[in-house]
């Protein structure tokens, strides 16, 4: 934000007041930050509030205000609705989700000691003229800050009106003194009342002079000086349009004078202390942003705020103690078994040390270095099965890093933070400590280099917080699903991450070879084509090339070249043929760089990938992986599935890949309770073909292959809640068509279509969708006043429950699966969970026995109203499963 003081301008050594428009400033900062919504974890929109705080807090740097107030309008009738009943009747109503930021807003300036003012029958522009006529008598300068230009009729020599606009995607000011409102209008700022009261305001529904715009207000209200000079000069008026239109509309012009001046005596008086600025980084504005999760506006305050915070929380400010001898750690075990209850963390250090953290009751925190206590696993393992229950601040990390059974008896906050909010993307003990303690604390980055501090808080606050997120989870109807899923959940992943999955290096070498080979010759062709030899990675020379050497239609034009994104790209794939080349071209290096070049990295001593499973990242339930990224190998490229030849299993077994059938769309059928839909799935034949031959109404045995693909194409895009764009894209097919499609489908499955809508309108009414395991989505974007992000947010609605109880579905079946194996003595193990599919390494003895037993335990995990079918393969390596 570019800002001149207009104090430092006109040299002026006054006191001054800043008095800020507050529904015009974060209505500015709310639409300004459309495209992308931000909400905190309890799903309250923030870009209003952001918006408004950033630009409180540059002004009031720029300016130095002695003094501060923000106005609001209220809901009740005013003076003007009192003159006429049409006064603002054309105005829409605020979007929900900025409505929701205003309490907020006006909580978090009363605890930043800003004063707030709002009157029964005035609004906020009333409120600011009186005030800037008060302070201005008190021998104070006032500084109003609005988006309003309304406001240039209040400013004077010395009444200075700020108006905050976007320009290049930056926040600018423009500053109206007297001279600024004459250079700009033409007209002094009091003369501005009279141009209103000719040109009308439809924002506000004044009416005005019909016919008469801005020039010709301001150029009447320039010669004959106000709206009283004008009509006793009305006969002279030219041309004669203009004259006509003035004689016919007099009263509604007078009518829109009177509604247009802003009061500049309401009836209260300006609280000159009240509206003294002192610090407005308080401790009480940095907790409660701590609350609302602004962690960008908190880096503002300084140390002595963010100290005199930090002092006031005691409940997380438990003693460290270094355990060093035996006895010690005798004590602090004994205390945890006596307790029936500890807090137990484990976490590496930025050095690389394993250090354990141990209490009994949040007053003292033992911390133990792993390397000077050999049997401390075993240790833990003895408290759980005396019937400790364990609290742990991140179970799958505290697996990694210690040996521990499986057992019932452990609580995981940040397992539990997820479930109860899964779109909040960080379960850090500050965030449990704010969410679940209403504390704020500093996070382990803001106390770098304070070890024991960062070991106390991360140790202490789980156990503390136990209580309430046992009680949020009963409250919310997740126990189950914690306790029969994710609890068992986080020990099969940890075995999966020990097991790993065997590579033939030699073997991901030699694809590697071949891979850039075939990059080599696809970079001759591109450029053969192109006619000139280019930096086929730059986008820069990508785009010149495309679409000034080439001449290709649809080129967009950035700041930074032409975009060539995929989509760019997709949609031109057959105006020339260096487009396909292209799009072969990043495939194959995606592949030799991420996966071909990339594993080789990942292979430990053992000959095994050892990637990581998370079960708290993905909103949807999901389980996803990550160093490497083992559930995102390629399988639609011919050469990009070859990658699987190199994933192997152990000498003496093969790999077993169970795979669910269409898992999703039977979701679809059993949560839909559609009779139809789910009599297709029971006739246990070719669905896309049956649901071609029900919606296309034709004979099954005349179904074409267009019909069958493109109700493949509308089965699994209702799932995702796709549009009648998004499907005419994939098909390559008109958009009437393609709705033409959709709506047959609604035709053929009414109670699919009534689920999807329901989903979406219980989205609105609760802020979140369930599965059929009772898992929550919180969808804020339904509240969002931008069209692009409430159609996702109904996508999201639509999709999460079937996705979520899918993604329910295949953890439960893993679980089993695990049971099972072990409770038959097989000596096999899961290696991979892709999503709907498991792979297990198994010994060639056992491969009959649990081929039947993996498709049973899979097919048998729910009784649905559809049957679960799971496909098994056999194979000597990953790609011979497929």
């Amino acid at each position: 934000m570019r800002h001149i003081s207009c104090r430092a301008q006109r040299g002026k050594n006054m006191e001054t007041i800043l008095l800020i428009d507050g529904y015009s400033i974060i209505s500015r900062a709310y639409f300004g930050n459309l495209k992308r919504l931000l909400t905190n974890s309890a799903g309250l929109p923030t870009n209003g509030l952001l918006g408004f705080m950033n630009i409180l807090y540059k002004n009031l740097d720029a300016l130095q205000p002695e003094y501060a107030m923000v106005a609001f309008d209220r809901k009740e009738p005013t003076f003007r609705h009192k003159l006429f009943d049409g006064y603002k009747g054309t105005r829409k109503p605020m979007p929900e989700d900025l409505l929701a930021q205003v309490p907020v807003l006006k909580e978090l300036l009363k605890k930043s000691g800003i004063l707030l003012m709002e009157l029964p029958g005035y609004e906020a522009d009333d409120l600011i003229g009186t005030a800037a006529a008060q302070a201005n008598a008190m021998g104070m300068e006032a500084v109003i800050l609005s988006g309003d230009r309304d406001m240039t009729q209040l400013v004077s020599e010395q009444t200075t009106l700020l108006i905050p606009v976007t320009k290049g995607g930056y926040t600018e000011i423009e500053e109206y003194t007297p001279r600024d409102v004459m250079a700009a209008y033409g007209v002094s700022p009091r003369q501005m009342i009279d141009v209103k009261a000719l040109q009308g305001d439809s924002s506000d529904n004044i009416p005005g002079v019909p016919g008469i715009g801005p020039k010709t207000a301001q150029a009447l209200v320039a010669k004959y000086e106000s709206l009283d000079g004008i009509y006793a000069h009305v006969d002279e008026i030219t041309p004669p349009g203009v004259q006509k239109k003035l004689k016919e509309n007099e009263d509604s012009a007078r009518l829109s004078r009177t509604l247009g001046e802003i009061c500049r005596t309401a009836p209260f008086e300006l609280d000159r202390e009240a509206a003294r600025l002192d610090n407005v980084f308080t401790p009480e504005a940095y907790r409660y942003m701590g609350e609302l999760e602004l962690k960008s506006l908190m880096k503002r305050f300084d140390t002595a705020a963010m100290e005199s915070v930090k002092k006031e929380e005691k409940k997380a400010a438990a003693a460290l103690i270094r355990v060093k001898t035996a006895e010690e750690a005798d004590k602090a075990f004994a205390a945890v078994l006596e307790a029936k209850k500890g807090g137990l963390n484990a976490l590496q250090t930025r050095d690389g040390r394993t250090v354990v953290t141990l209490t009994a009751d949040g007053a003292a925190v033992h911390a133990f270095e792993k390397e000077d206590f050999e049997d401390i696993s075993a240790r833990i393992n003895d408290l759980v099965k005396a019937g400790v229950l364990l609290v742990t601040a991140d179970l799958q990390n505290t697996l990694r890093l210690l040996e521990l059974e499986q057992s019932e008896n452990y609580f995981d906050t940040c397992i539990a933070a997820y479930l109860l909010n899964p779109s909040k993307g960080s379960y850090q003990y500050e965030d449990i400590a704010r969410d679940y303690l209403n504390e704020v604390l500093p996070s382990a980055k803001e106390l770098a280099g304070d070890e024991d501090k960062w070991l106390t808080l991360e140790g202490s606050v789980m156990l503390l917080a136990q209580p309430a997120m046992k009680a949020a989870l009963k409250a919310n109807k997740l126990e189950k699903l914690w306790t029969d899923i994710e609890l068992p959940l986080a020990f099969s992943l940890r075995r999966m991450e020990i097991a790993g999955i065997r590579v033939d290096a030699e073997q991901l070498k030699a694809y590697a070879e071949k891979l850039n080979a075939s990059i080599q010759t696809l970079e001759k062709e591109i450029h053969e084509l192109a006619g000139t030899e280019f930096n086929i990675n730059s986008p820069r020379q990508l785009g010149e090339i495309l679409f000034e050497t080439i001449g290709l239609p649809g080129g967009k034009k950035t700041k930074t070249g032409y975009s060539t994104s995929a989509d760019v790209l997709e949609k031109l794939k057959s105006a020339h043929p260096l487009i396909p080349k292209i799009l072969e071209y990043r495939q194959y290096t995606k592949l030799y760089s991420t996966y071909a070049v990339g594993l080789q990295s990942n292979i430990a001593e053992d000959g095994r990938i050892h990637g990581r499973f998370n079960q708290t990242i993905a909103a949807t339930g999901r389980i996803s992986s990550t160093e490497p990224n083992l559930q995102n190998i390629p399988v639609r490229l011919e050469l990009g599935r070859e990658i699987r030849k190199a994933f192997v299993p152990e000498e003496g077994c093969v790999f077993l890949d169970a795979d669910y059938s269409q898992i999703e769309l039977r979701v679809l059928a059993h949560m839909s309770e559609d009779e139809r839909l789910i009599a297709a799935y029971n006739k246990d034949a070719d669905i896309h073909r049956i649901m071609a031959s029900e919606v296309f109404h034709v004979p099954l045995e005349e179904v074409t292959s267009a019909q069958r693909s493109n109700a493949k194409a509308v089965n699994f895009g209702i799932v995702y809640g796709i549009s009648a764009f998004g499907l005419s894209e994939g098909l390559s097919i008109s958009r009437k068509e393609a709705n033409d499609y959709i709506n047959r489908y609604f035709e053929t499955y009414p109670k699919v279509k009534a689920f999807l809508d329901r989903q979406v309108r219980l989205a609105k009414e609760q802020g979140f969708v369930t599965t059929a395991f009772g898992r929550i989505r919180p969808i804020p974007e339904l509240k969002s006043g931008n069209f692009n992000i409430r159609s996702f947010g109904e996508r999201v609605a639509m999709n999460s429950p079937i996705q979520g109880t899918s993604a329910d579905i295949i953890k439960l079946a893993m679980i089993n699966v695990e049971k099972a194996l072990k409770d038959g003595g097989f000596k096999s193990r899961i290696v991979l969970q892709i999503h709907d599919e498991l792979l297990l390494e198994v010994p060639e003895a056992e491969a009959a026995e649990v081929g039947a037993l993996l498709k049973k335990e899979m097919e048998q995990v729910v009784k649905f109203s559809v049957p679960l079918l799971v496909e098994v393969n056999t194979g000597k390596s990953w790609f011979e499963t497929k």
